[in-house]
C-alpha cells in the first residue's frame, strides 16, 4: 500500500493474526450456554491475568492507554482494558445467539441510519475495533434492519468457522471482497435498503493502486488509515455513517451513529471532479478519526487494537507507559 509521501509500514495486525481454536471456542459454548452469562464472567478474570503476564499485549495496551487517558497507564488501567475486552468476547456468543434479553442499550444518532432506512436506501456503517460492532445487532433486531458485514475473503472464512462453532444457527450475512461480483453484491444489498458494515481503522495487506494508507492525526500523533472504504462508499455514492457499540460494563452497551458523508451527490465520472472526488474522501476520513478519537477519549477501555497503531509515528511529547 501506497502512503503519502512514501510506502506505508507493514500493518502490525498482520504478523499477529488473530486464530481461533475450535476446542477453546466450543467450551466457550458450552460453558455460555449452559451456565450462563454471570457464572462464565467469572472466568474472565483468570483469563485477563493470563494475558497481562504477556509483555507485548502488556505494553501495547498500555501505550495506547497512556494516549487516550493523557498519563502513564497503571497496572489496573491494562487490566481493566483486557477485562472489557474479554467481556465483549464473551458477549458475542450471545449476540450471535440473538439473546438480546441479556441487555439493556441505549442508542443516540440512529436516526441517521433509520431515515434512509425508511425511504428503502442503504447505508455503508463504518465501524473499527472499538467496542463490539455486534451490538449493531440488537439495533438491527429492534428496527428490523438487514445488516451485512463486508470483509476480505480469509477474514468471511474464519468468522463463518467461527460463528459456526459458537452459534451454528445464527444467520450472519457476510460479503466477501477479492471476488470479481463483490462490487455487485455490495450494490444489490444497498440497494434493497440493507446496511452494509465494514471496520475501517486497520490498512490491509497488498499492493492495490486504487487504495492508500494516509497519515491521520489521532491520539496526539500521526497514524496510518486505509482510504479504500471511503473510496468504495464513493464509488457506490452512498451515505457513510460511523457506528460503534460502546460496552458500559455489566449488561450495559451505549450504541453511537454519526453521519460522516453522503456521497450520493458526486458527480459520477470525469477529471474535473476527481479533486471534488478526492476531497470529499479526505473530509470523511477526518471526521471518522476525529470521531474515533473522541470515542476513545470518552470510553477509553474500548479500544481492542493490541498492536503498535503508530508504528512509525512515535513522538516524545507522548505520555509514558508502562514497561
Amino acid at each position: 500500500m501506497k502512503v503519502d509521501g512514501g510506502t506505508a509500514p507493514p500493518t502490525g495486525w498482520t504478523r499477529q493474526r488473530e486464530r481461533s481454536n475450535r476446542w477453546q471456542l466450543r467450551v466457550m459454548r458450552v460453558l455460555a450456554t449452559f451456565a450462563g452469562r454471570r457464572a462464565t464472567r467469572l472466568l474472565l478474570h483468570p483469563i485477563v491475568c493470563a494475558f497481562i503476564l504477556d509483555r507485548q499485549t502488556r505494553h501495547h495496551s498500555a501505550r495506547y492507554l497512556a494516549r487516550a487517558l493523557g498519563r502513564p497507564a497503571t497496572w489496573g488501567d491494562v487490566y481493566r482494558h483486557l477485562h472489557t475486552f474479554a467481556a465483549t468476547v464473551l458477549d458475542r456468543v450471545y449476540l450471535l445467539r440473538e439473546r438480546f434479553d441479556l441487555f439493556r442499550f441505549e442508542a443516540s444518532g440512529v436516526e441517521a441510519i433509520l431515515e434512509p432506512f425508511a425511504k428503502g436506501d442503504g447505508v455503508l456503517a463504518f465501524g473499527s475495533h472499538l467496542g463490539s460492532f455486534e451490538a449493531l445487532r440488537m439495533i438491527g433486531h429492534e428496527k428490523g434492519l438487514r445488516v451485512a458485514m463486508i470483509m476480505y475473503e480469509d477474514n468471511a472464512r474464519l468468522i463463518n468457522e467461527t460463528l459456526a462453532v459458537l452459534a451454528p444457527r445464527a444467520e450472519l450475512h457476510t460479503i466477501a471482497l477479492g471476488r470479481v461480483d463483490a462490487m455487485l453484491s455490495i450494490r444489490r444489498w444497498l440497494d434493497e435498503g440493507g446496511v452494509a458494515g465494514l471496520l475501517a481503522d486497520r490498512s490491509l495487506p497488498g499492493n492495490s493502486q486504487r487504495s492508500k494508507a494516509i497519515a491521520l492525526p489521532f491520539l496526539g500523533a500521526p497514524a496510518f488509515f486505509p482510504d479504500g472504504p471511503f473510496r468504495l462508499a464513493a464509488m457506490l455514492r452512498r451515505r457513510v455513517v460511523f457506528m460503534a457499540g460502546l460496552y458500559r460494563g455489566g449488561r450495559d452497551y451505549d450504541l453511537r451513529f454519526v453521519e460522516l458523508a453522503d456521497f450520493a451527490n458526486l458527480s459520477a465520472a470525469g477529471p474535473a471532479v476527481a479533486g471534488e472526488r478526492d476531497a470529499a474522501i479526505r473530509a470523511a476520513m477526518l471526521r471518522y478519526v476525529a470521531t474515533l478519537e473522541g470515542l476513545c477519549r470518552e470510553a477509553p477501555y474500548n479500544w481492542f487494537n493490541f498492536y503498535d497503531f503508530w508504528a512509525d509515528a512515535d513522538t516524545p511529547t507522548s505520555p509514558s507507559a508502562l514497561p
